[in-house]
C-alpha cells in the first residue's frame, strides 16, 4: 500500500507538472496575449510598447552604422565590430518589431511575419498543407524541435511545484530559480529552432506544394506564393439580402 501510494504521489506529481508546463508554455509564446483577463493584458500591452520603443532605437542605431557603412572615406566608416554589436542588440530584444511580450513568442511570429512580408505567404493557413508534402525526416526534425519546446515548458512548471513547496522547505526556493534560469534558457533556444525550421521548410518546399496544387512552375517570391494562397483560401460566403 506504500508503495501504491509512492507511485501514484509521483504520477499525480508529474501530471501537475506537464499542466503547468502547458501554462508556462502558453505564456512564453504569448499567441493570444490580447485576449489575456485583467491586469495581465494590461502589463503585458505596456511591456510590448517598451519592447517596441527598445527595439526601434536599437534598430535606428544598426541602421545608422549600416549607412555609415558607404562613406567614401574609409576612416569615416564604422568598424564591423561595433555593426555586428548594435545587430546583437536589436536580435536580444527582438527578431522582427516586437509584437508579443515574450522573445520566444516573437520569435515563432516572426517567422510568420517574414513569409508574409517576403513571400506572401500566410502561415497559419499555408502550414497544414505543406506538412503532408514534407519528407519524413524534416517532419521528424521540426517534430524533435517541438517536443524540445515543450519540455523546456515542463521543467518550468516543476519550478513552480517546487516553489509551491518554499513555505514548509526553504531550499525549494533555489531548486526553483535554478529551474526558472534552465527552463527560460531552453524554450530561448527551442523556440528560435523551430521558428527557423518552419520558415526553412515553407522556403525549400512551398514550389512542391504548388506542384501538388496544379500551379504554373514559377521561381520562389511573392507571385508564387500569392498563387498557393488564393488556391488554398477559402472563398468568403455570401451573405443573404436582409429581407
Amino acid at each position: 500500500m506504500l508503495l501504491a501510494a509512492i507511485l501514484a504521489g509521483a504520477a499525480a506529481t508529474g501530471l501537475a507538472a506537464q499542466s503547468f508546463g502547458s501554462v508556462v508554455e502558453r505564456a512564453a509564446l504569448a499567441a493570444g496575449w490580447e485576449a489575456w483577463p485583467w491586469p495581465f493584458v494590461e502589463f503585458a500591452e505596456r511591456h510590448v510598447a517598451r519592447r517596441q520603443r527598445r527595439w526601434d532605437v536599437a534598430r535606428a542605431e544598426y541602421e545608422a552604422l549600416q549607412l555609415l557603412e558607404r562613406a567614401p572615406r574609409p576612416a569615416d566608416r564604422p568598424r564591423p565590430r561595433e555593426r555586428h554589436r548594435a545587430a546583437h542588440r536589436c536580435v536580444r530584444i527582438a527578431v522582427e518589431r516586437p509584437e508579443r511580450p515574450t522573445w520566444s513568442g516573437d520569435r515563432i511570429h516572426a517567422a510568420a511575419v517574414r513569409l508574409d512580408r517576403d513571400v506572401h505567404a500566410n502561415l497559419l493557413i499555408l502550414w497544414p498543407h505543406l506538412w503532408l508534402v514534407l519528407p519524413e525526416e524534416i517532419r521528424g526534425e521540426i517534430g524533435r524541435a517541438r517536443a524540445a519546446l515543450t519540455r523546456a515548458a515542463v521543467l518550468g512548471g516543476w519550478a513552480l511545484l517546487y516553489l509551491a513547496l518554499a513555505w514548509w522547505w526553504w531550499p525549494a526556493v533555489p531548486l526553483a530559480a535554478t529551474l526558472v534560469v534552465i527552463s527560460a534558457r531552453r524554450l530561448h533556444a527551442a523556440s528560435d529552432t523551430y521558428a527557423t525550421l518552419l520558415e526553412a521548410s515553407v522556403r525549400l518546399h512551398l514550389t512542391d506544394l504548388a506542384d501538388k496544387l496544379r500551379i504554373d512552375e514559377q521561381p520562389m517570391g511573392p507571385q508564387l506564393g500569392g498563387a498557393v494562397m488564393r488556391r488554398l483560401s477559402s472563398p468568403v460566403p455570401a451573405t443573404e439580402p436582409a429581407l
